[in-house]
């Protein structure tokens, strides 16, 4: 059952509303009760619905409470699970006169939405704050006073572009439409707000002409409607980009609550600088932490190390190239020193001496040397020429006087070679000791070097 009755209650919640007519057979109204209970009977056949209608509904119509009378309700169908049963719920009410024009409207209606003029792609979002607002109302109206009043009560600095016209009448749809071109052509104007009271079926008409629906779907502002009360549906509220139920819901809707606004800020501002606190807080808290650390405790602590491991390798370094530098100039001298002792020089200082012919030929046998021949000798300071006087074996013999002039011209040389020799670095017997141990037991003729052979034989 408690399925069965959800599912019910879930269909018949989707049916939609309706205007029905019919005869009321039954009326009951208790003292101040807010509803009134009545039995619609369809006046061409056996059939009656039980209606709960709000008394205000009565009121707005402008029709006394009585049996028998025709109507034409609006009403919605309604499951109440407890008892099972079906109820209609009465939202509005017409003497039977005006079914005419509700189907009439009801056709208007289908037409328009057909269109897409209802369609809610098309609603335009109202500003979060309006400089300017464009308001069509009655002359000296209450809902002129309702959003004037209730708007700048939220903001004060709201302006207004007010239009009075009639608002109910023949001139009335006239009248709206101009105004509401007038006001959707000025730049300065974000919203156009269309505010009427109550009154009956008849005085809300205008306000569900079509050349006045046209006119604000054309409007490039969006445009608020707010007509009579909450049951009151002209077509402008469908077509409207917002509908108020009352002209004092309008004023509440299209301007903020400057002090709620200055609240949320408050808020908002608390928030930040609880933010911005923690924040700074969190990053104070990490430098601390950081800094704590003993490489920013003391900086010179992490270079120090590296800064004696660069010295103690510069002076190894210099250890090194001196001790190499030292190796290197010990060889250079042992090198110098066997260099010295392979020299020629050398052997030509420790008294030895090289004796060559006038070519340049080195003497290396005494065979190769002729009698009378000069020859190069060549000691450590110097070289001289010598002349030898023994003949080679087979060659006869020089003769005495050429033996004695010999013999006489070498004193000579000896002498001058010895007096050359005193001035010298090493003496001159040591040069002659060498000659006489490299040269044969002969007698040779001695000159200087820059003493000529022609003059030794002299």
């Amino acid at each position: 059952m408690r399925l069965l009755s959800a599912k019910m209650g879930e269909y018949i919640a989707k049916m939609s509303a309706v205007w029905v007519e019919g005869q009321i057979v039954e009326l009951n109204h208790r003292g101040a009760a807010q509803y009134c209970y009545l039995t619609l009977r369809d006046p061409d056949a056996d059939v009656s619905l039980s209606v709960s209608m709000p008394v205000r509904a009565f009121d707005v119509a402008g029709m006394p409470m009585s049996q028998g009378a025709r109507v034409v309700a609006h009403i919605k169908p309604g499951f109440w699970p407890k008892r099972g049963t079906l109820q209609m719920e009465g939202r509005a009410i017409r003497p039977v006169g005006e079914g005419e024009l509700l189907a009439r409207l009801e056709q208007l209606k289908r037409i328009l939405a057909a269109e897409g003029l209802f369609a809610a792609e098309r609603k335009r979002r109202l500003p979060f704050l309006p400089g300017c607002v464009g308001l069509i109302c009655g002359r000296n109206s209450a809902a002129e006073r309702d959003v004037v009043e209730n708007a700048r009560r939220r903001w004060p600095a709201l302006r207004f572009e007010i239009r009075q016209v009639p608002v109910q009448g023949t001139d009335a749809v006239s009248a709206v439409r101009a105004a509401l071109v007038d006001l959707d052509a000025q730049t300065h104007v974000d919203v156009i707000v269309v505010a009427r009271g109550g009154g009956s079926f008849e005085d809300l008409l205008p306000f569900s002409n079509e050349a006045l629906i046209r006119a604000v779907a054309d409007a490039r502002t969006p445009v608020v409607s707010a007509i009579g009360h909450d049951i009151d549906t002209p077509l402008l509220d469908f077509v409207a980009d917002l509908r108020a139920s009352t002209p004092t819901d309008a004023a509440k809707r299209i301007v903020p609550d400057a002090a709620s606004e200055l609240a949320g800020l408050d808020r908002a501002r608390g928030r930040i600088r609880a933010a911005q606190q923690r924040r700074l807080h969190g990053e104070a808290d990490r430098l601390r932490t950081l800094r704590s650390r003993p490489v920013l405790a003391s900086p010179a602590a992490m270079i120090e190390p590296h800064l004696r491991q660069i010295q103690a390798l510069r002076l190894r370094a210099r250890q090194v190239v001196s001790a190499r530098v030292d190796r290197g100039a010990d060889e250079i001298v042992h090198l110098r020193a066997r260099a010295r002792a392979l020299s020629p020089q050398s052997t030509l200082d420790r008294g030895y001496a090289v004796v060559s012919h006038a070519d340049g030929r080195t003497v290396t046998d005494r065979l190769e040397v002729e009698a009378r021949e000069v020859l190069r000798v060549r000691v450590a300071r110097g070289d001289f020429a010598v002349t030898p006087v023994t003949a080679r074996s087979g060659e006869p013999e020089p003769s005495s006087t050429q033996a004695a002039k010999t013999a006489t011209a070498t004193k000579t040389t000896s002498r001058s070679t010895r007096n050359k020799s005193t001035t010298s670095a090493r003496p001159a017997p040591r040069a002659k000791a060498a000659t006489r141990a490299r040269t044969p037991p002969a007698v040779t003729e001695k000159s200087t070097k820059s003493s000529e052979p022609t003059d030794a034989k002299a």
